[in-house]
């Protein structure tokens, strides 16, 4: 179960297509499912968030930071765990989303040397750092930056 999974309960939600206020036979006549007065039976309610002119939640936090929407979101693979493949194999994303080791490559990977390889991989990849691409090279594979 994850995020993207997520549904509502079998007959927990309703349409919204139908038309309000059509006389009672229409089964939402009268009050229009606005129930009896309040500043919510009212045309002109408040906006979400108002809290009738106390400060809302959302200007009584704390602002921290800065998120920016530009950020690539890279994954990284260290070179121990390119051992599942075989000797001689060419390692891509593709590769690595088959075997289990990336799940949602997201906007790149990048390959990082920690641990130990003991075979002769030729690996492509959005990005290398210095000490992975000499010990991928060192065993006579190869590193190509896609």
């Amino acid at each position: 179960m994850d995020l993207s999974n997520l549904r509502p309960a079998e007959g927990s939600k309703h349409s919204d297509a139908f038309r309000r206020g059509r006389g009672h036979g229409s089964g939402n006549g009268k009050t229009a499912g606005k129930g009896h007065k309040g500043q919510k039976a009212r045309s002109g309610a408040p906006r979400i968030g108002f809290e009738g002119g106390q400060m809302p939640l959302y200007r009584r936090l704390p602002k921290r930071g800065f998120k920016n929407i530009n950020t690539a979101e890279i994954i990284t693979v260290n070179v121990s765990r390119l051992e599942a493949f075989d000797n001689g194999a060419t390692v891509d994303v593709d590769a690595l989303l088959e075997k289990g080791i990336i799940s949602n490559p997201k906007d790149g990977v990048k390959i990082l040397g920690n641990g130990e390889l003991t075979k002769k991989l030729n690996v492509k990849a959005n990005a290398f750092s210095a000490s992975a691409k000499e010990k991928i090279e060192a065993l006579g594979g190869t590193t190509e930056v896609v």
